[in-house]
């Protein structure tokens, strides 16, 4: 997004390395940023944390130039990377202008499998239960390459730590999900309300887990969210008020 908008901030989901968010990069314009994980290279000693992979994104984010606060989208593992920036962020004084989760019930609803974490086989058999026929076409060595990372990440999720009562992040939310999402409901993503001090609105699209990164209803809602002033949550959709205060 230029001039005064908001920067998008995008955080990939597991295994992916972000090609699921073209639509959206190619909306929001070239100041979108993509969160670089750690432990992604070719040593698969590199073993990272669930608190090092946030570490690392938020020292990505509070090292962008000055601006109007970001915007941060985390699709599926990534979205949940990105409700804890956003609150890494928030302890540091950082704004964060809204936080869009897609693909992704709320935190607290998340378990990760122990039999998918015990090899990388498991791993991509996930994904493609997720994802049925996104990689179906891919080469060989490029599935191998996506189950270990996925494998890396899924390890990664299974570590998050969502104390009781959650913690808020001072943001709105935006919760999108895929109407044949089989990793989500409308009832798990509308619980995210739990997890903001904001707003929190629920937009359902056509497709499955991933497919609706590439809707023109969801691309245009997200960069309608960017615009100067915008505040994410007023348009449309499901909207979930502020909870009750504890």
């Amino acid at each position: 997004m230029t001039g005064d908008g908001h920067r998008l901030v995008l955080f990939p989901g597991a295994g992916s390395f972000g090609s699921e968010f073209q639509p959206l990069r190619a909306a929001a314009g070239p100041d979108t940023r993509m969160m670089r994980y750690p432990g992604r290279s070719e040593d698969p000693a590199d073993a990272v944390s669930f608190a090092t992979v946030v570490a690392a994104c938020h020292d990505q984010i509070a090292r962008l130039p000055a601006g109007p606060p970001p915007v941060l989208l985390g699709h599926s593992y990534g979205a949940y990377l990105a409700y804890a920036t956003a609150l890494s962020l928030h302890r540091r004084s950082v704004e964060v202008a809204l936080l869009v989760v897609v693909g992704a019930s709320a935190p607290d609803l998340v378990r990760v499998p122990a039999e998918v974490t015990a090899s990388a086989e498991a791993a991509l058999d996930y994904l493609d239960a997720a994802d049925p026929g996104r990689l179906a076409a891919a080469a060989p060595e490029w599935r191998e390459a996506v189950a270990e990372t996925a494998l890396a990440d899924l390890r990664v999720l299974a570590e998050m730590d969502v104390p009781s009562p959650p913690d808020r992040v001072p943001c709105s939310v935006l919760a999108l999900r895929g109407a044949r999402d089989p990793l989500t409901s409308d009832a798990s993503v509308e619980a995210w309300r739990r997890f903001s001090d904001g707003d929190v609105v629920r937009h359902t699209f056509a497709g499955g887990h991933s497919e609706l990164l590439g809707d023109p209803g969801c691309v245009g809602l997200v960069h309608d969210r960017l615009a100067p002033g915008a505040d994410g949550t007023r348009q449309g959709g499901h909207r979930v008020g502020r909870p009750p205060a504890r």
